[in-house]
Parts: C-alpha cells; sequence; structure tokens
C-alpha cells in the first residue's frame, strides 16, 4: 500500500489545499493530511477546528478518488510524522518561486534524516496560485469577501471567528 502525507498547518483548509488533496490522492493508495500543531503559528482554529474541517471536507474526495484520506494531527519532525503513519512519501504544493526555496531546504534536512523517503511537489493549480491561509484570515478578518478561496462550510466557519 503506498501511503502519502500531505502536511500543513490547514488554518484554515482553502481550496488550493483540496486541489493539491484531490491530486495527490491520485498518486497513493491512502493519503494522511498531517494537521501541524504550530503553536508559534497562532492559528485562528484550534487543532479540533481545523481537523474536523479536513475531515468534513475530504470525506467527499475521498469518495470521489477511493482513496483513503484521513487526518492526523502531529507536533514532532515531519520526517518522524511519516514514519508514525508509514509514509513513504511526502506531498507538498508549490504556488511560486518562495515556496520552492523553503521546500527544497526542507527537502534537503528531510533527506539527510531519512532518504528512503522521497518528496514529491505538486504545482498548485493556476487558479489556486494566490490563495494563503493567511492572506484568507486577513481578508475576512478585514470584513472582505474570501468564499472564492474557501468551501462555503468553511467560509461559515471562517465568518463566525470575525463576528
Amino acid at each position: 500500500m503506498r501511503i502519502g502525507l500531505y502536511p500543513g498547518t490547514f488554518d484554515p483548509i482553502t481550496l488550493g489545499h483540496i486541489d493539491i488533496i484531490r491530486r495527490a490522492a491520485a498518486l497513493v493508495d491512502r493519503l494522511v493530511i498531517g494537521v501541524a500543531i504550530n503553536r508559534d503559528k497562532g492559528p485562528l482554529f484550534s487543532l479540533e477546528e481545523r481537523v474536523a474541517m479536513i475531515e468534513a471536507e475530504c470525506a467527499k474526495l475521498s469518495e470521489e478518488t477511493g482513496t483513503e484520506i484521513v487526518a492526523h494531527p502531529f507536533e514532532n519532525l515531519l520526517i518522524n510524522c511519516a514514519h508514525d503513519v508509514g509514509a513513504q512519501v511526502i506531498l507538498r504544493g508549490l504556488r511560486a518561486v518562495a515556496d520552492f526555496e523553503y521546500e527544497f531546504q526542507m527537502v534537503g534536512m528531510n533527506r539527510t534524516l531519512d532518504s528512503s523517503v522521497e518528496t514529491v511537489f505538486l504545482m498548485a493549480d493556476a487558479s489556486h496560485q494566490a490563495i494563503a491561509s493567511k492572506l484568507v484570515k486577513e481578508i475576512a478578518r478585514l470584513g472582505g469577501d474570501s468564499s472564492k478561496f474557501v468551501t462555503p462550510a468553511v467560509q461559515t466557519q471562517l465568518m463566525a471567528k470575525f463576528r
């Protein structure tokens, strides 16, 4: 069984994330969405809320693709999370050159820690390249329309945070 790990903070999950998840699901038999517990980032949504959003959004994708998709919170090194879930591959989404520079460093470090875990980059669809959770939250916080960047269910939860 081919197991992939797609890690991130997902605060909140966006249409860009969902695009990468859909495409990653075609590459593996089981896709683990690693939900990072990153206290330094000070997420808007709690871990439980982020996991619930991912599970709700991915239930449909799992049914459509036939790939098992599960959420898995983690607070350790990414490579250790990959070991914990049995992943042979880490899947990462790229939006721009700036993403690549950071990801390139991470791949080098992860390969030094364990060269048996491969990293695969998926380029964001052109329609999603500008989407970043940080910007989505800023738009919502300032009263803008963030519905073009998230699903209706996530939009409802996002707007509730700023009422």
